[in-house]
């Protein structure tokens, strides 16, 4: 996945709010040739392979379905929920949606980058936070052990994800331009 790398959150980066506080944040990047637009960006995310598998999950554990079309309707800011997430802040650039347990946020974000070497390209981001819960006993915020054991599938998944959308933004190009 050498496409895709850690990366600091931008400064106007709608996540930045949950680095702190006891709460864990990452965020992925990666770059395209050419313009991508945040609701292109969205789409792909939510409607690649392995997210469908994601969705899969949430409609059977969780009673969460969805479909390609909610996720179109959500890229083009014509639906303020998807599956488990509902949109807790939106930009031209950005979208940062909170899960139905509150623990949890997904961002996306697309920054233009206009490089004279490379012509034109699109930097996309994709970043995840979890939200500590206070431990009943003891009284502090905590992340719990599960969000420990489960850590380096989540940086692996995250990367994969991406990835994913990537692939398939370039594939639309590809099949767009045949």
């Amino acid at each position: 996945m050498a496409f895709i790398q850690p990366s600091e959150l931008p400064e106007t980066a709608l996540l930045r709010k949950y680095e702190h506080g006891g709460a864990y944040a990452d965020c992925y990047v990666t770059e395209v040739a050419g313009s991508v637009s945040q609701p292109a960006f969205v789409e792909a995310f939510y409607t690649t392979a392995l997210f469908k598998l994601e969705r899969a999950i949430l409609k059977w554990l969780a009673a969460k379905p969805s479909t390609d079309i909610e996720a179109q309707q959500l890229a083009m800011a014509a639906s303020d929920s998807f599956a488990a997430w509902r949109v807790e802040g939106r930009s031209a650039d950005q979208l940062l949606l909170a899960d139905y347990t509150g623990r949890t946020r997904s961002w996306l974000m697309v920054s233009p980058v206009n490089d004279s070497a490379d012509g034109a390209s699109t930097r996309l981001y994709f970043g995840s936070a979890v939200v500590p819960k206070v431990n009943a006993k003891s009284g502090r915020r905590e992340l719990g052990l599960v969000f420990h054991a489960l850590l380096g599938f989540h940086k692996l998944y995250s990367r994969a994800l991406l990835l994913s959308a990537r692939s398939r933004l370039l594939s639309s190009r590809r099949t767009n331009t045949s």
